[in-house]
């Protein structure tokens, strides 16, 4: 069992920098791929950005690559979204997610936390 809570969250200008933490429990944290969607008004969860357990490997959605950085600290058992060069359309509730395996889309994720909203300004 693996709880997650995001936050980090919040309002700031386009251009501008935010860093959204996820902290999990559980014992087993480290052995979980871990993932960052986010969901829109409207529209369907997406995929932003996925590190594996070991932190060695990661993957980003073409809308944030080279924008956005994921990476995780085991032995805080923290999963980290740094966001630069933030943009409107950014806008949107961030999700951390964890995994047993590398996926990349939301419904075969096991565990989620509550989400934390984000709001780029033009």
């Amino acid at each position: 069992q693996v709880q997650l809570v995001e936050s980090g969250g919040g309002l700031v200008q386009a251009g501008g920098s935010l860093r959204l933490s996820c902290a999990a429990s559980g014992r087993t944290f480290s052995s979980y791929t871990m993932g960052w969607f986010r969901q829109a008004p409207g529209k369907e969860r997406e995929f932003v950005a996925i590190v594996r357990w070991s932190g060695g490997n990661t993957y980003y959605a073409d809308s944030v690559k080279g924008r956005f950085t994921i990476s995780r600290d085991n032995a805080k058992n923290t999963v980290y979204l740094q966001m630069n060069s933030l943009k409107p359309e950014d806008t949107a509730v961030y999700y951390c997610a964890a995994s047993r395996l590398w996926r990349l889309s939301y419904y075969e994720y096991d565990y989620w936390g509550q989400g934390t909203q984000v709001t780029v300004s033009s």
